[in-house]
This record gives C-alpha cells, structure tokens and sequence, in this order.
C-alpha cells in the first residue's frame, strides 16, 4: 500500500491507515489492546490527581493566508480546540515551524503576530518551540502541542439515548473559503473562515449547565459534521437523528454546495463545536453559546436516539430520510 493525499483527509480513510499502521505497534490500554474507541481529541495525563490533557496537531493548510484567517491563527486554535472539547482549559502551547528556503519574511513575520494575537484571544501563553528550514517546496508547515488542565474530562464517546445535539453555528464555511480561494470561484459575497478558539464558547456552557451535564463533545474539522456526528454515534453505540432546517448554514455555502456538488456537511470547520447535553439543560447551553459572537448562529440540531445504533439520520427539509454516510476523507486536502 503507498499512502495518498485521502488517508491523511479524516474520514474512514484515515481511520483505517491509523488502525493498520499506528495502533498495532502502539498499545493503548493496560490490556495491550488495540482500540479506536481510545481515540479522542487528546489524551488524558494523570499526575498528581491532576486532570491533564495533552494534544499535538500539524499544520499544512493551502494557501497559507486565506479569507477570515492564516496558518498562525489556524495552528492556535486547532490546538486550543482539542483541548477544550476534552473539558480543558487550554494552560500552554507549543510551536514547531518548518519554513521553506526563501520564505518572504514580512509574510512570517504576520503568521507569528497571528498565533500572538490569537493566543491572547484565548488567554493562553505559547511558552516554547523549534524552527527549522528545508530545501523542499512546501511554504510553511506548524506544528502545535497544548497542555490543559480538566475539572471533569468531556469524551467524545458519551452521547447518551435522549441528548440533545447542539452546534455553536454555522457550518461549512472554512472548507468552501479555502477552495473557493484555490480555484478563484467567486460568490455572491466572501466566503470567510470560521477559524476561531472555542474555549469561551465550552465555557461559558459549562459555567451555565454544570461539567456533569455535558456528555459529549468534538469540533467538525476535517470531514466535516457529517464524519464528527458518524464517530460519536459508533463510539457511543447510539443513533442520531438530525433535522436538515435546523443545521445553521449561510447562503454562500448553500450556493457553493450546489455549484460544486459538494454536501456542507463533509466540508471542514475550524471553529465550531458540537456539544451533546442532557435534555433538560439544552435551551441553557444554547442561550450560554449565543451570548458569544462565535456561537450567536448556535442551534438545537438533533437528538441522540436508540435507533440507527451507531448510525445518523437526516431528517430533510422534504419529510425524507436518509442516512448521512461518513465521507471517504474530506474533499478539500490540506485544509487544515
């Protein structure tokens, strides 16, 4: 097997590249056994009592500025997001850049003011990193690591029967600005990137509704809602039903899903989280995320159900259903 662009795109590619090739020479239980259900956004380091979360993500988006944002901001929240859809307050990063030879300085020079400005966003401190340069031709790669600390660790795999399923906005933006930019396909207005750190947003709903009252969360990045919304159920062993008018959307993305032939639901986010609560405490997580400028377009969109076990159904905007299949791997490569 030679690895291509698809197995490194999220969706059942990956996964099945990760299980062949990764989980069966790292062991990740005291069993010795090989499991994707241990896979979450982090993991768990338990020192001193202490809840803490490490994560690590790289970077190789194209181009390397686009609408709404730039590789800088994009490797910080990224970060920061991993975090805290585990539970974590986000308590430092670290940066690894590999710049190619003959990088344009001013251009490094507004990534590195990006990751500043966006870490402050948060607050959290870039403390430490590495810098190297290669001959090969791929502009800028970053890499980042965050450590944070959780009152209550959040999985992604604790949807329960009942739950309601909430999105702090709109999706498919970031997926369609990059393309858009790529291919010079211009709409009706900009199409912008949502990327943004969700810490506020994760927060805010728990200082609202209470750590216990969050059963689940995960950002749709690469794959979109549609592969996020597929992992939770198959980990949780549940259904899930989502209702296609309740999905926030704006009508750039509409219009560029039509165009292109391409569902918003696989496209990546970048600043977004779905959050699964215990029904009694939805419309307070919901008002908590609108109280934020990244999750004034938040919305109830489904509900966790016994049926379609480890599957989810879309309900259409037509009465209709069908099941919304987990993508092969995003459509859109480096994106993130």
């Amino acid at each position: 097997m030679k690895i291509s662009m698809v197995d490194g795109a999220g969706g059942e590619a990956m996964e099945k590249l990760i299980k062949e090739y990764i989980l069966k020479v790292f062991s990740l239980n005291s069993a010795g056994e090989v499991s994707l259900e241990d896979l979450d956004d982090g993991a768990s380091v338990d020192i001193a009592d202490e809840n803490l979360i490490f994560t690590i993500d790289g970077h190789t988006v194209k181009p390397l500025f686009f609408p709404g944002g730039d590789i800088g901001r994009l490797s910080i929240s990224g970060t920061v997001n991993d975090l805290a859809v585990m539970g974590a307050k986000p308590l430092a990063i670290a940066v690894s850049l590999i710049i190619e030879n003959g990088f344009d300085g001013e251009a490094l020079k507004k990534i590195i003011s990006s990751m500043n400005k966006t870490s402050e966003e948060v607050p959290v401190p870039v403390i430490t990193g590495d810098t190297k340069v290669v001959d090969e031709k791929i502009g800028m790669f970053a890499v980042t690591a965050g450590i944070g600390k959780a009152e209550r660790i959040i999985r992604d795999s604790g949807a329960k029967i009942g739950d309601e399923i909430i999105v702090n906005g709109t999706i498919g933006d970031h997926g369609f600005a990059i393309m858009s930019m790529r291919e010079g396909i211009e709409f009706e207005t900009t199409l912008k990137s949502d990327v943004s750190p969700i810490w506020n947003i994760v927060k805010g709903v728990a200082k609202e509704i209470g750590w216990e009252n969050i059963h689940a969360m995960k950002d749709p990045t690469r794959g979109g809602l549609s592969e996020v919304l597929n992992e939770m159920a198959g980990k949780a062993g549940v259904g899930m039903e989502i209702n296609e008018e309740d999905v926030p959307l704006r009508k750039e993305v509409i219009a560029a899903g039509d165009m292109l032939g391409i569902s918003p639901f696989v496209m990546a986010n970048e600043g977004k989280v779905v959050i699964i609560v215990d029904p009694s405490y939805a419309e307070d997580a919901l008002r908590a995320m609108r109280r934020f400028p990244n999750g004034k377009d938040a919305a109830i969109i489904g509900k966790v159900t016994d049926k379609y076990e480890g599957k989810v159904v879309l309900r259409t905007k037509i009465g209709g259903r069908r099941f919304l299949d987990r993508p092969l791997g995003d459509p859109v490569p480096r994106v993130c």
